[in-house]
């Protein structure tokens, strides 16, 4: 359990824009923490994909596509977030599983 409170710094860190989550790729880089790995990656999948969504909800020009993906954003990023807070190795719904995969090169 100790690996899980030394890494929850930068696992909380991840959360915060893509840029948090670059900040906890270095913050992780020496001591290679499975907890804050796993966090890593699912915050860095989800702000990836709302950036993604965005460049093309934005060449569509709906607003109520907008607000969609805005509101799944949000969701999935205070599910992650509070995961990160309590400690608990909680994936993202659908996704979470695939960035797990696809992001092997965060360590």
């Amino acid at each position: 359990m100790s690996t899980v409170k030394e890494g929850k710094t930068a696992a909380i860190t991840a959360y915060f824009t893509i840029v948090g989550a670059l900040i906890a790729m270095s913050m992780n880089a020496e001591q290679k923490n499975e907890f804050a790995r796993f966090h890593t990656r699912q915050a860095f999948g989800l702000h990836l994909l709302f950036i993604a969504f965005g460049i093309l909800s934005s060449n569509w020009g709906n607003l109520y596509s907008f607000f969609g993906l805005m509101l799944c954003y949000s969701i999935l990023w205070f599910y992650g977030f509070f995961g990160a807070l309590s400690e608990k190795y909680q994936s993202l719904p659908v996704l979470g599983p695939y960035f797990q995969k696809w992001f092997t090169f965060i360590s």
